[in-house]
């Protein structure tokens, strides 16, 4: 059954969602300085929710742009939350948590989890990554895994989360390369596997085939290499 929720891949990191009940939410919105996004998705008109994994540029990207022009609430771990307030987000749109918190939307919640990697914004301290595993109401669950290396938890949070969908890291150099990601995604034992974070700048231009090579050794688990701008579902 083709899942309600819509998902696009917006090159890099970034993820727009629009869940059943039309809330278009945004994942690590890193587009108008983003080499690999189309033209037409470089500027934002439309957001409800702005996710945040951590502070880098690459991350962060345009979320103060976004959430000025549209509204949109953005929700990350408190130190990162407090940094961009501090250059203009305003109150009644930030939503700080933090690791194993949940926040509860009309029809979907997101959980913040760990991730092994650092974060910094604008040369200040933003708290600790995270990975973020968005519910959504009667359908899937996806978990964004931020950037990160392996670590044996995430066998953990497929037992007591059961994401359908992992979005996960393969570019190497700043984390995982595709065989370390295939594995942790045969960790965690989520059914569907979507490559991320490869192809943007030549350090990190790992080849999604690779990771499908070594994820797919595992038959339960379906790669789908996106194509940017495009939807996955």
């Amino acid at each position: 059954m083709k899942p309600k929720t819509q998902l696009q891949w917006l090159g890099h990191s970034a993820f727009r969602i629009v869940s059943p009940d039309g809330k278009v939410i945004y994942i690590d919105p890193f587009l108008s300085k983003n080499p690999s996004t189309p033209e037409a998705f470089k500027k934002v008109d439309d957001a409800d929710f702005i996710l945040l994994t951590h502070g880098h540029d690459d991350h962060v990207g345009d979320t103060l742009a976004i959430a000025a022009r549209t509204g949109a609430q953005v929700a990350g771990i408190v130190e990162l939350i407090g940094l961009l307030q501090q250059e203009g987000l305003s109150v009644d749109q930030s939503i700080a948590f933090n690791k194993g918190g949940s926040i509860h939307f009309d029809d979907f919640s997101v959980t913040m989890v760990h991730a092994n990697h650092s974060s910094s914004y604008k040369g200040a301290y933003a708290g600790d990554p995270a990975g973020l595993i968005l519910s959504f109401d009667d359908d899937i669950c996806i978990y964004h895994m931020g950037d990160t290396n392996i670590f044996s938890d995430l066998q953990l949070y497929g037992e007591l989360y059961e994401p359908d969908v992992v979005l996960a890291p393969i570019g190497d150099h700043f984390t995982m390369g595709p065989e370390e990601a295939a594995y942790a995604v045969e960790l965690i034992g989520a059914k569907i596997a979507i490559p991320m974070h490869y192809g943007t700048w030549e350090p990190i231009a790992a080849d999604p085939k690779e990771f499908q090579y070594f994820a797919e050794e595992n038959e339960d688990i379906i790669v789908i290499i996106p194509e940017v701008g495009k939807e996955i579902f």
